[in-house]
């Protein structure tokens, strides 16, 4: 899957703090299976639509 998250963004709302260069890789994981995890829930519930309940 594509990178889900932007990485200047990420550094922004982090203001002052580093990130490590692996960071990113496992916050993209972490979207990726709450996106995931909506989506299943959502079809669970006979919708193609993704709410914010899904989350």
């Amino acid at each position: 899957m594509a990178d889900l998250i932007v990485k200047a963004a990420v550094k922004e709302a982090l203001d002052d703090m580093n990130v490590a260069s692996d960071f990113y890789d496992a916050l993209d994981g972490e979207v990726e299976e709450l996106l995931e995890d909506a989506a299943r829930r959502a079809e669970e519930n006979d919708r193609k639509t993704v709410q914010p309940r899904d989350l």
